[in-house]
């Protein structure tokens, strides 16, 4: 821990305040379509964009039945909470992901996909650091078709 932060906690400890170590981010995914962005909590609000069903978005804050979010484009609005789902889906990100049969680059590939697909979770995993295999994570594509891709290389964990 760099001097600093270890001279925060310390002194934090010291006045009874707990330093939790910061927490994963959280994703959910669009329920349905359309599902729309608006720029404030409200359906009264500017809307903003209109996303397709199993969009993967980053939860920045939840208030009074509205979720403010994060896509993969780094733009930021409001969505009505009852639009989003617990289904894990990752987006990948610009340029082509190959998703190969092992989580190696050796590994043969199975598909490649394009910027913007998206791509079920297929194995359980909250962040980056908790896949089975650091760097890469296990998808499944629509069509049935399973490998691993770099982390590095999709938007949603």
């Amino acid at each position: 821990m760099p001097r600093r932060a270890a001279a925060i906690a310390l002194a934090a400890a010291a006045v009874g305040c707990p330093v939790a170590p910061a927490a994963a981010a959280d994703y959910r995914t669009t329920a349905e379509a359309p599902t729309v962005l608006y720029d404030a909590p409200s359906s009264r609000a500017q809307p903003q964009f209109v996303f397709g069903a199993d969009v993967p978005l980053e939860v920045l804050v939840s208030v009074e039945g509205w979720t403010k979010v994060r896509d993969l484009t780094g733009t930021i609005g409001w969505i009505a909470s009852k639009s989003l789902a617990d289904r894990r889906m990752l987006q990948v990100r610009g340029g082509v992901a190959d998703v190969r049969a092992e989580p190696a680059d050796s590994a043969p590939l199975v598909f490649r996909a394009e910027a913007n697909v998206l791509l079920e979770l297929a194995e359980p995993a909250t962040s980056p650091g908790t896949t089975a295999s650091p760097g890469w994570v296990k998808v499944k594509h629509r069509d049935g078709a399973t490998g691993y891709v770099r982390v590095a290389q999709v938007f949603g964990l």
